[in-house]
């Protein structure tokens, strides 16, 4: 077997070899969400909803009593955060995501961790030097409640020969 420093990319992804199916990946980031992140990616996306925007409205008309961070917001740093670690510089194409869920809310405030577990993979039947690995990637806040998690699928690089 090959020393873990050569299944990663110059850029630090991992090749396609490198993922072992089973196997959960603790990611090193961590993020404290705010204010200002909601705000900006609301509006970014052109998202009214008051849930994410309107502090009184949550105060009053809400059983969470706060704004809710926005759930797509949640999703892109979930990935974000798995990017980092494990498919940088060695990702063909992101094939997509399922099962998204979103079993308890992100608070302004809360700082979320991630893992990934690794559900299957397996080469390429259309394009040498490729494979196809499947990702379940679950986000938590400081008090490991699950916040969201996903289901990816991510077309990788082989190490190169």
């Amino acid at each position: 077997m090959q020393p873990m420093t050569a299944m990663r990319s110059p850029r630090g992804g991992m090749y396609f070899e490198a993922f072992e199916v089973g196997k959960v990946y603790p990611h090193t980031l961590r993020r404290t969400v705010t204010q200002m992140d909601n705000m900006l990616f609301s509006n970014m996306t052109l998202n009214p909803q008051p849930l994410h925007i309107d502090r009184e409205f949550c105060e009053k008309e809400t059983d969470w009593g706060q704004p809710l961070m926005n759930s797509l917001f949640t999703l892109g740093l979930m990935v974000g955060i798995q990017v980092s670690d494990m498919t940088v510089g060695t990702t063909i194409a992101n094939l997509g995501m399922t099962d998204v869920k979103f079993p308890h809310p992100l608070f302004e405030g809360d700082t979320i961790h991630c893992t990934s577990e690794v559900l299957s993979k397996r080469e390429s039947k259309s394009r040498p030097g490729a494979g196809i690995v499947d990702l379940h990637i679950r986000a938590y806040n400081q008090d490991n409640k699950l916040v969201a998690e996903c289901k990816r699928q991510a077309f990788m690089l082989m190490q190169p020969k």
